[in-house]
């Protein structure tokens, strides 16, 4: 499971390379058999006016966790995946350090997907709680 874990992790930042997630410094850290989490740094880059996390970045971070989460469990060779629908309930405010996003699906149907992404600071206080609807097709 290792080596499965470092392949899958390795592939999520490779792909992460010239896009938002790279812009947003997020990176994959972790992934079981039900859920990929990925870690964010909280810098100016991605504060509100007033210093503190932005809940668009904090919601990017959510949307980039549960869409790569869709990739791995339902074999992204075969289908490409889109979000359809995200909220965001921000519940705590974060000034710096890293925040977490985990997402889990609650949802696996055969075209779309709920998901379920908690976004957590370094102490595991919840700072947003997310859902996700994706949506697979076939690739052509």
């Amino acid at each position: 499971m290792n080596d499965y874990k470092e392949k899958i992790l390795k592939i999520c930042n490779e792909t992460s390379k010239n896009t938002l997630m790279e812009t947003l410094d997020i990176e994959y850290i972790d992934v079981g058999e039900d859920f990929l989490l990925a870690k964010m740094p909280v810098t100016p880059k991605v504060h509100q006016p007033d210093g503190v996390l932005h809940g668009g970045a904090t919601a990017a971070l959510a949307e980039s966790v549960g869409s790569a989460a869709s990739y791995v469990f339902l074999d992204g060779n075969k289908f490409f995946v889109r979000g359809l629908e995200i909220t965001a309930n921000h519940v705590k405010s974060v000034k710096e350090g890293f925040v977490f996003a985990r997402a889990t699906i609650l949802h696996k149907g055969r075209t779309t997907q709920l998901w379920e992404i908690k976004v957590t600071n370094e102490d595991g206080q919840l700072v947003s709680l997310c859902k996700l609807t994706t949506i697979t097709l076939p690739k052509a």
